[in-house]
């Protein structure tokens, strides 16, 4: 090589640095120093991935809208009968009342639900809405004091149509956020023991039956059961029978006096112990079906709990369909099988006297009907009823009775074959036939009800039977809404510390990972939008552990990009090149973000199984988050990061903030690529700024001899440099 001009000749390209690969650091003298590869194309999604970012942000932007547009006061009108239901008919009526009376709705809507049809009119203003209701009940209901539709006060969400059509709607707040609406129901316990009463009388019927026991009639009177028998023999035996086989009842024998027409009477009634016991189940199986009934609703987070020794609360928080609410809660009905009487002529004339042991009701469109006043069974003997078809597709609704019912039945049926017998749905004291079928053969725990007029009438009754029958009646003694009960004041509290918590998360990722950290910020934006999103789809219930949740959500979604950030830190560290130290860091740290989220996800999912009122608003909110956010802080945050550096094929440094080295920052010098010539700045690392420590024990090649009288060749420095 021929020397520089008035100097010696250069040292050796050999003495000086090893030939490398472009693009890859090296110290001078170090023969085994690492080598690292990256493809082009690593970092690329490929554009289906691209799609579904796109469709789960359009996903996401679309059923969160909805929750910005707020409520708007509305009317709804629903079937106050089990027998009516709201057609087309009701619909075009109230658009007819309304147009009658000036009144410029925003919007009239007709919801053809199977089980409970209604319609919903959203007006501007509550005095509109007020004045609305008046008209309504006016020219839908007849009788003020037994309506036949339900006009009830209600809030819409005020989101246009066609969010609507899309099935966009609100997520509902919780009592502690909105609200809801409250009922307070009155057991009524000298029903309870009635009914029971009837049912014992129906049990020594057929137990005196069976045994062959003469009796001059079995009937309740008053608070006990009297049955009638001829001699004290058979007073006797009957006392033994019974005492037995109805235990319930404390049974004590007394004569008849002779003006009276004689005999003994045996008189069945109940021990106060025995009567808190039957009161007590009565209330709790109310409960029980009152919880039945609030699932249909939809309602989270119900609360339904005794009051008293006779009383019951209801709480239905974010409730919109409160006239469905009122509907079902409302419901005080009782089911009983009945029997027709087969004398009754084919026209009844509800003017005409009532036959004695005879009672009239109503069936359909006000056809008047006379049943026996005897009992087969009541609602509470059902345990089941499903609609169906026959053996000729025929609709027909399959009913199953407990044991004490099926045997009440059989024996009734046995004899009484060839004759009608009814089934008579009692609400608000009124009596209503939901249908009549001829006995065709002995009946048991199971039989069937054919000829209903259509599948969806057998589905209507199968749906009455099916609900549960109260074992007492209730009325609604108060109803009212339910303000936020931690008041606006906590509730803007709760919001805010959800916003200033992303806010100072924001802020930091992007002074602390630069581009990196406004990636993670975007993906938690998305986080956060997807989980609103999933809880409008659900249509769930949001209270304020709820917003704690969510708050702690965000928390856990950008400790994984901590996570990602911090591996490509450490891949950039010991040398790695940009896309490689990309790929390495978002793989490598995948394994720790789903161990770390599964284990969540387990507690979460612990608190959803076991956890009850807000333990388990908590529990929903918390597992929905974390799915959510191994979506948008993995997939969708490299995703982002793919589309910015993928493209680039000669990508010296990454905007990832300081890479930190144990002998302090690390300051990467120029690595010839530019063409400043000056040293990269701190915040852009690369290959050129990864400074590599020796091995313990190792030291670096002696570099050669230079003669004394010529000019020493320049040496590298001791930080590491880059040809190309």
């Amino acid at each position: 090589m021929p020397a520089p001009a008035g100097g010696t000749p250069y040292a050796p390209l050999t003495d000086r640095v090893r030939p490398v690969r472009p693009g890859i650091p090296v110290r001078p003298g170090l023969p085994d120093a690492p080598t690292f590869q990256s493809s082009p194309f690593m970092n690329r999604y490929p554009l289906w991935k691209y799609v579904v970012m796109l469709v789960a942000l359009a996903i996401g932007f679309f059923y969160t809208l909805p929750n910005f547009f707020g409520e708007t006061p509305a009317i709804q009108v629903s079937s106050g009968k089990a027998t009516v239901k709201v057609n087309t008919e009701v619909f075009q009526q109230i658009e007819e009342t309304l147009k009658a009376s000036n009144v410029a709705a925003d919007d009239i809507s007709f919801d053809n639900n199977v089980n409970n049809a209604s319609v919903r009119i959203r007006l501007h203003d509550t005095d509109t809405q007020l004045r609305v209701k008046d008209l309504l009940n006016h020219a839908l209901n007849a009788d003020p004091n037994d309506p036949t539709y339900i006009v009830a006060l209600s809030l819409q969400s005020a989101s246009p149509k066609w969010l609507s059509a899309m099935s966009a709607r609100p997520m509902y707040l919780g009592l502690d956020l909105r609200g809801g609406v409250h009922f307070l129901l009155q057991v009524d316990m000298a029903g309870a023991l009635n009914k029971k009463l009837d049912s014992d009388a129906a049990d020594a019927r057929v137990s005196l039956r069976d045994k062959g026991i003469r009796d001059g009639g079995v009937n309740r009177v008053n608070q006990s059961i009297v049955v009638n028998l001829a001699d004290q023999a058979t007073a006797d035996q009957a006392s033994q029978l019974l005492s037995n086989n109805v235990s319930e009842l404390q049974w004590t024998t007394s004569p008849v006096a002779a003006a009276a027409g004689g005999g003994f009477q045996l008189i069945g009634t109940f021990a106060p112990a025995t009567q808190r016991t039957v009161q007590q189940n009565a209330l709790k199986q109310n409960i029980t079906t009152l919880h039945n009934r609030v699932n249909e609703l939809g309602v989270s987070e119900p609360v339904i709990q005794q009051q008293g020794d006779d009383r019951i609360v209801v709480e239905l928080p974010g409730v919109q369909d409160t006239a469905k609410a009122k509907d079902i809660i409302g419901r005080t009905a009782t089911l009983e099988a009945r029997l027709a009487d087969p004398s009754a002529p084919l026209s009844i004339n509800v003017t005409d006297p009532v036959p004695a042991g005879d009672e009239l009701f109503t069936q359909g469109n006000q056809v008047p009907v006379l049943l026996r006043k005897q009992v087969i069974f009541t609602g509470d003997r059902i345990t089941d009823a499903a609609a169906g078809f026959d053996e000729h597709q025929r609709p027909d609704v399959t009913i199953k009775l407990d044991t004490a019912g099926g045997r009440v039945l059989a024996s009734v049926s046995r004899d009484n074959i060839g004759k009608p017998m009814a089934i008579v749905l009692f609400e608000k004291g009124k009596g209503q036939v939901l249908t009549v079928a001829t006995i065709q053969s002995e009946l048991g725990e199971r039989f069937q009800i054919t000829g209903a007029a259509s599948a969806q009438a057998a589905n209507d009754l199968a749906l009455l039977l099916r609900a549960g029958s109260l074992a007492a009646p209730m009325d609604i003694i108060e109803e009212r809404t339910i303000g936020p009960s931690l008041g606006a004041d906590n509730i803007k509290k709760g919001f805010k510390s959800v916003q200033y918590g992303f806010a100072a998360i924001a802020i930091f990722m992007m002074a602390y990972y630069l581009l990196f950290g406004m990636f993670s910020v975007i993906a938690l934006s998305v986080n956060l939008l997807l989980l609103i999103a999933v809880l409008s789809m659900l249509q769930a219930t949001l209270t304020l552990p709820g917003v704690a949740a969510i708050a702690l959500a965000l928390g856990m979604a950008i400790d994984a990009n901590v996570l990602i950030n911090e591996r490509i830190r450490e891949e950039l560290r010991h040398g790695a090149a940009p896309q490689l130290a990309i790929s390495n860091g978002f793989t490598h740290a995948w394994a720790t973000i789903l161990d770390s989220n599964v284990t969540t996800l387990i507690a979460g999912l612990a608190l959803l199984t076991f956890g009850s009122g807000p333990v388990r608003g908590f529990a929903v909110v918390h597992v929905i988050g974390i799915l959510t956010s191994m979506f948008s802080a993995v997939f969708f945050a490299r995703g982002m990061v793919n589309f910015w550096y993928g493209s680039k094929r000669k990508l010296k440094s990454l905007l990832i903030g300081q890479v930190w080295h144990p002998d302090g920052p690390i300051r990467p010098r120029d690595d010839g690529d530019d063409e400043d010539g000056a040293d990269d700045g701190p915040g852009s690392t690369g290959p050129a700024g990864g400074k590599k420590r020796l091995p313990a024990g190792k030291t670096g090649r002696a570099k050669p001899a230079v003669p004394a009288a010529a000019t020493p060749a320049k040496q590298p420095s001791g930080k590491p440099r880059t040809t190309r």
